[in-house]
């Protein structure tokens, strides 16, 4: 865990800075395509790179002994606007049904709502559920981005399995962090 003296200009936090930057290009580049699947493939490829900086800056907090608070609390923020920004991309688009957005979008505001309601009690970094629920998200999501289908049209049948796998663990690790937040709550009071 951070220590107070800890800089907030860290290699991880700059990685987290860098993937909320990425953001809003994978929008442009996904509300770019008139169909012709170019600019699809950019937005793949910033979503891809945006992704990946997610597993980079935890690496680097521990493996530089760097872990701050601040990175605790932005980069499951940084996460939730890469893939809560696509997700609504993908809906207007008419690629992803409104309900999967909305349950989506609703667990993650609400988990960095209550995140911020214990935030004088305590930081709650992310679980491995979360970890995994992110990274089933970001596959499923990216699959989605992909004009995959137009190649192999089995590719859509699996992003619809990964995608509800994610929507599963959307809701499950949702229970679990208010079940932590709770019991923080109820221990602070």
């Amino acid at each position: 865990m951070g220590t107070p003296r800890t800089s907030v200009w860290t290699a991880a936090n700059l990685v987290t800075m860098a993937r909320v930057a990425l953001v809003p290009l994978v929008v442009l580049a996904l509300l770019a395509d008139q169909g012709s699947g170019g600019w699809r493939w950019v937005a793949v490829a910033l979503f891809v790179v945006a992704a990946a900086t997610d597993r980079l800056d935890g690496y680097l907090a521990r493996r530089m002994d760097q872990v701050t608070d601040w990175g605790k609390l932005v980069d499951p923020i940084a996460d939730k606007a890469l893939i809560g920004s696509t997700l609504v991309c993908l809906s207007v688009l008419g690629d992803v049904p409104w309900w999967v957005t909305v349950v989506i979008l609703v667990r993650e505001l609400g988990i960095t709502a209550m995140r911020f309601a214990v935030l004088r009690y305590v930081v709650i970094p992310a679980s491995r559920g979360g970890k995994l629920k992110t990274v089933l998200q970001s596959i499923g999501i990216g699959m989605f981005v992909a004009p995959l289908d137009t190649l192999w049209p089995f590719l859509g049948v699996v992003a619809w399995i990964v995608l509800l796998a994610a929507v599963l663990l959307t809701v499950v690790t949702g229970v679990d962090y208010l079940r932590t937040g709770w019991a923080v709550r109820k221990q602070g009071s």
